[in-house]
């Protein structure tokens, strides 16, 4: 656990390595953020970092998007997911789907993938698998710049639960 002055304390680096997990392979959120300490609390560093991820152009959010597995999908059987998103689809039950169930999401999945560009995005600690599955049913047919906008909340989502999980708790 880090106390966030001393994340307010390091040098780019150290504080790009510190933090550079908490948006999927996109490191380039924690250090372009980083000359905007100090941070006052939790809620000011995640909402500087959601401003760099939105001030990004188009190109490099849909990289950021990209980054992000496939729920249930092939990295997760290859155990080849990063450790947070490992940990993220197991609590919402993904690492113990039966045979009908990892077949809707590979079906859902590769719809989604194939309609939109980008895979399905939801904040998996926030939901069960039922309310996933259902959500990818649901928003199969949203409009792609809905989707793409959907997509960035979830991972701010994602982003402000690992910013909580590595931040000592104040006293």
């Amino acid at each position: 656990m880090l106390s966030l002055a001393s994340l307010n304390a390091l040098d780019r680096p150290a504080f790009t390595a510190a933090l550079g997990h908490l948006f999927e392979h996109s490191p380039w959120i924690e250090e372009e953020t980083w000359p905007r300490r100090p941070f006052l609390d939790a809620t000011h560093l995640h909402a500087e970092l959601c401003a760099t991820m939105r001030a990004a152009g188009r190109a490099r959010q849909l990289e950021l998007i990209r980054a992000h597995p496939d729920l249930a999908g092939r990295l997760a059987r290859q155990n080849a997911l990063t450790a947070e998103s490992t940990r993220e689809q197991a609590s919402a039950g993904l690492d113990r789907l039966t045979e009908a169930e990892l077949a809707e999401f590979q079906r859902l999945n590769t719809a989604y993938l194939a309609r939109l560009g980008f895979p399905f995005i939801i904040c998996a600690r926030l939901n069960a698998k039922s309310a996933i599955l259902a959500a990818m049913q649901a928003r199969l047919s949203n409009p792609p710049d809905l989707e793409f906008a959907t997509a960035l909340g979830e991972i701010e989502k994602i982003a402000r639960l690992r910013l909580n999980d590595l931040l000592e708790k104040p006293t």
